[in-house]
């Protein structure tokens, strides 16, 4: 009796350079589940680099206790009260002035460097706090956030939480106080705080929700007016190779019956479509694939940032986007997009 063929794994094409010493969205795709099994392939897209004024800017507001809980305006405060940080590669950035060979001079060795235990750090998504909490600082960095899935939802967290902090001015005028950095009720915060303002470690390429919504106009009841800074540590753009390499992985996969490809920002967005025949070269738009052949290649994006990037800039929606920014949000969205498509 012959021995039937196993069916090949379904190829996932993950956009993006394999974390090290290990990766959760291969460990997680390489599992059976039961919408079948799948091979991760991964396609750097990005190349980064440090800003190095950036990066001397940041460690010379740490060196100089420029990011302290203390009063605004005192002997004692600092410009900054709390960090904001939405991507690993800032996290990146951020550590090596912490690391050893980065450390403060002379005149402060006799304090805990770079004392900012006391501060409130803000993070977007599990990957990025997972970065935070992993910076060498004792004691630990203060970091929350991690509940929240993009940056609109971080700012207004941010809003409920920070003026929750010790600092003076909210003492002055009874605000609660958050010693655990847990969120606040909206309706508690004082909009007449004159909180300091956070500072915003990000790329070149950054969207402005967070800015936006922490320096609105505070019309939502109870909302403070929160200034934002930014400071650009690090620059991002294509990797020269990624047009050829997803070539070649799609040319040596083009027999499988269906193919993922995983998006993880709108950096490549285009090379990728048009790599896969989507883009039209004199629109710039989506186009129906040619002949009307059936998809074979299916496109999930890991969040509603690079969904709303897709469908602005090229007029393309993407088949599934992740209900959470993580290698399980991915994978719901791709096993319930399969079971949808094999029921109909």
């Amino acid at each position: 009796m012959a021995t039937a063929t196993p069916t090949p794994p379904i190829p996932v094409f993950l956009l993006k350079t394999k974390s090290s010493p290990t990766d959760a969205y291969e460990d997680l795709l390489s599992a059976s589940n039961k919408a079948g099994s799948f091979e991760p392939i991964f396609v750097p897209v990005l190349e980064h680099c440090f800003v190095n004024d950036g990066v001397a800017e940041l460690r010379d507001l740490i060196v100089r206790r420029q990011i302290s809980n203390g009063r605004l305006g005192s002997d004692s405060s600092g410009r900054y009260g709390g960090l904001i940080f939405t991507s690993q590669r800032a996290v990146e950035a951020f550590s090596k002035i912490v690391k050893g060979g980065e450390g403060p001079p002379q005149e402060y060795a006799k304090t805990s460097w770079p004392h900012l235990q006391n501060v409130p750090v803000y993070s977007v998504g599990p990957a990025t706090t997972r970065a935070l909490r992993a910076v060498e600082q004792q004691p630990p960095l203060r970091v929350s956030g991690e509940h929240t899935g993009n940056g609109e939802d971080l700012a207004y967290y941010i809003q409920e939480d920070y003026a929750g902090w010790k600092t003076p001015e909210a003492a002055a005028v009874g605000a609660p106080t958050s010693a655990d950095s847990s969120p606040v009720e909206p309706k508690t915060t004082a909009p007449t705080l004159t909180l300091p303002p956070l500072l915003f470690v990000v790329g070149e390429k950054r969207r402005d929700i967070i800015p936006k919504v922490l320096m609105g106009d505070g019309s939502e009841a109870g909302a403070p007016r929160i200034r934002v800074d930014e400071i650009v540590v690090y620059g991002t753009g294509v990797m020269p190779s990624f047009p050829d390499d997803f070539q070649q992985e799609l040319d040596a996969t083009k027999e499988r019956a269906v193919r993922w490809v995983i998006v993880f920002s709108p950096t490549g967005c285009d090379s990728m479509l048009r790599a896969l025949g989507i883009l039209d070269p004199e629109t710039g738009k989506a186009r129906e694939i040619p002949g009307g052949r059936p998809r074979t290649v299916f496109i999930a994006t890991i969040g509603p940032t690079t969904r709303s990037y897709l469908q602005d800039t090229f007029g393309f929606d993407p088949d599934v986007c992740a209900d959470e920014p993580s290698p399980d949000g991915v994978l719901r969205g791709i096993s319930r997009f399969m079971a949808s498509r094999a029921a109909n």
